[in-house]
């Protein structure tokens, strides 16, 4: 595209939806490792999340974009070889490819200072400890937490030690990069083992760039995947310090690689990356995780759809403004609708505690597109059925989409 000085509102949203994946065709069949990767590109990195109320969070950003995939696809990349994912603080818990992993290396060496408070001290005040569980690792990974607990109790009486500690222990060698997540159980635990045994060699090989080197690296993968964005957003995707971020930024734009340009209504300043893509239009309907790049940055999420949109997983029930677990819907480049809801496993049901339209929207039109969704979003997680909204003022339209979608008057 010929690089603007400014853009217009619809232009940025448009261009963000593109750097992100949205507009990439579908699978014409069943989604394979190399549509895995295209959307690993877009998006620079996944976040994880245990909350498992719908699915688990990692899963669902390559549903937005691929539509019904089989999970089993991520996992392999993730925790088989050869890896294209290991799991580090990247936003933050997060599925990261490895071929980035040389640029996290000052955080992995900055884990006695910047690591949380709890981790730090346990270094600190019990490197015996910390040598004690990185031995295990060794000795017997890939090994869960709780299979170190046993261990931990049993040595207890000679060292003073107990599980909370361990457990603290292990976070840190995991923040230090020293080890990394080998597999998942089944119940969704990290199975630990030394990094060196889990990452590619060839990463391990890797030179380790400059401090400067890397934020330039991090923040170009950011600025790649967002297609445009102010400072605020560019620092959040990898939450990189301020000062470095801001000198990164500055450099890559004298570089060329990315382009100060204006956007209509923000006041921030805010640059465009210099391979972005501005489609004419933005096609298709899909939900979108809480947990999804596109929304990471709750302030951009405002400027660039006026959408305000917060998780209320942890608001007290009675105050909760749409529900507990609730996904944004996207219509073409516009937010037309949110909808919470869960997955009841046992009944095979995909539960819809309440539904949104958002202002200036046609109800009817997008009670139907929403209604198509979510039958696709309950055949991929393997439910029969999707039930009427129990609330929410798109409730009377989507129920009656969704009884037209299986043909019931």
């Amino acid at each position: 595209m010929t690089t603007p000085e400014s853009l217009s509102l619809a232009q940025a949203r448009r261009i963000t939806l593109a750097a992100q994946g949205f507009t990439d065709p579908p699978p014409a069949g069943v989604a394979t490792r190399r549509h895995l990767r295209r959307v690993l590109d877009r998006v620079g990195l996944i976040q994880i999340d245990s909350v498992n109320v719908l699915q688990r969070a990692h899963y669902l950003p390559l549903y937005s974009r691929l539509g019904p995939y089989p999970t089993a696809l991520l996992d392999a990349a993730a925790y088989r070889r050869p890896r294209d994912l290991f799991e580090y603080w990247g936003h933050e818990a997060s599925l990261v490819p490895v071929a980035l992993q040389p640029a996290l290396r000052w955080r992995m060496a900055r884990a006695r200072s910047q690591a949380w408070g709890s981790m730090r001290r346990v270094a600190e005040e019990q490197p015996d400890l910390v040598a004690w569980v990185r031995d295990e690792v060794a000795a017997r990974g890939p090994v869960t937490a709780a299979e170190l607990e046993q261990d931990v109790d049993r040595e207890s009486g000679n060292w003073g030690w107990n599980w909370s500690a361990a457990k603290r222990a292990l976070e840190f060698l995991f923040w230090s990069g020293e080890v990394t997540a080998a597999e998942r159980t089944t119940s969704f635990a990290r199975r630990y083992a030394l990094s060196e045994r889990v990452l590619p060699a060839a990463v391990l090989d890797a030179p380790t760039p400059t401090d400067a080197e890397a934020y330039r690296t991090l923040v170009s993968v950011a600025a790649r995947s967002l297609g445009v964005a102010a400072e605020p957003e560019l620092r959040d995707y990898f939450r990189l310090p301020l000062a470095a971020a801001r000198t990164a930024i500055a450099e890559l734009t004298e570089a060329g690689e990315l382009v100060p340009v204006t956007v209509s209504g923000w006041r921030q300043p805010a640059w465009l990356h210099a391979r972005a893509r501005l489609p004419r239009w933005v096609r298709g309907n899909c939900l979108v995780s809480p947990f999804d790049p596109l929304v990471w940055e709750r302030g951009r999420t405002q400027r660039l759809f006026d959408f305000s949109y917060r998780i209320e997983i942890y608001v007290p029930a009675p105050k909760r403004l749409y529900g507990y677990y609730v996904l944004p819907f996207l219509q073409g480049d516009r937010f037309t609708a949110r909808v919470d809801l869960k997955a009841d496993r046992k009944s095979r049901v995909l539960l819809v505690p309440a539904a949104w339209q958002e202002p200036g929207v046609d109800p009817g039109e997008t009670a139907v597109a929403l209604a198509a969704e979510l039958y696709r979003l309950a055949g991929w997680l393997g439910l029969d059925a999707v039930a009427p909204p129990a609330a929410g003022d798109l409730a009377a339209p989507l129920a009656a989409a969704l009884r037209s979608v299986v043909g019931v008057p």
